[in-house]
């Protein structure tokens, strides 16, 4: 019995489908395919989160972070420099942590 994936898998997957007595059949992206599956990946692991609560939610956290270093290794970056621009960022703009909902803003005549 065949089941079709056709989607980008962590590294270490063809192994444990091997030791589990099945065949994996895998190639290898080039550098525009591994991107656009990436960002495929980030989608689904996104919906993930959302569907997720308590311990099963880190987890799927955890699976978005490790797509975000690849995405950030795609772009000559890494985690590290990421980091670094969000810190720099909520320097200059603030972070979440007040949990702020702007409504609307109404400007004011001179």
């Amino acid at each position: 019995m065949e089941k079709i994936f056709n989607k980008l898998v962590r590294d270490k997957i063809p192994e444990i489908i091997e030791a589990n007595g099945e065949i994996a059949r895998c190639r290898i992206l080039d550098k525009q395919e591994f991107k656009a599956e990436l960002e495929k990946k980030l989608f689904e692991e996104y919906n993930e989160v959302l569907e997720s609560a308590g311990n099963e939610r880190v987890e799927e956290l955890a699976d978005m972070l490790e797509i975000l270093k690849a995405l950030a290794e795609v772009e000559g970056s890494n985690l590290e420099q990421v980091i670094q621009v969000a810190e720099e960022k909520a320097k200059k703009r603030g972070a979440f942590e007040k949990r702020i909902f702007l409504e609307k803003t109404i400007k004011q005549d001179k």
